[in-house]
């Protein structure tokens, strides 16, 4: 039995799906629902080496994406019906899933995954590393290829 699902959505067209599925196994098992977003920081160094002038407004436009996100995020939950706790957070997005879950007492983690073909199958994706990384269930939901 799962008492609570951490679903971890990145707010492309697949989320609905994704969310959809986490929801019915959340109600079956009598579970908490949670939804994360993580947006990946923009970095501060780049080949140029961003002057000092700039920092304020990287930063200002990583507080902006995350704003942005929040909103979506919250839409979603609302759209979908869905009684939850959403969370955005800045940070590395594999690292963020497994932790948000181990704090969170999560005993699930719902992300949607996409097939993989040639070279990219050599890269570490994120439904990858999470399942490896985690304490709990992963579940990953296969999501159709985009034309």
């Amino acid at each position: 039995m799962y008492k609570k699902i951490l679903v971890a959505v990145d707010l492309t067209g697949d989320t609905s799906p994704i969310v959809e599925r986490a929801k019915a196994l959340a109600k079956i098992h009598g579970a908490e629902l949670s939804l994360l977003h993580v947006i990946e920081p923009v970095p501060l160094v780049t080949p140029f080496d961003v002057p000092d002038v700039m920092a304020p407004t990287v930063l200002q436009t990583q507080d902006e994406l995350a704003a942005g996100a929040r909103k979506r995020l919250d839409k979603l939950a609302a759209d979908l019906g869905v009684p939850s706790r959403a969370e955005v957070i800045v940070g590395n997005t594999q690292a963020e899933i497994v932790r948000a879950a181990r704090d969170g007492g999560a005993d699930l983690i719902v992300l949607g995954g996409r097939e993989r073909h040639g070279l990219s199958l050599l890269v570490d994706f994120t439904e990858d590393a999470v399942l490896h990384k985690a304490a709990c269930d992963v579940l990953v939901i296969r999501v159709k290829p985009t034309a």
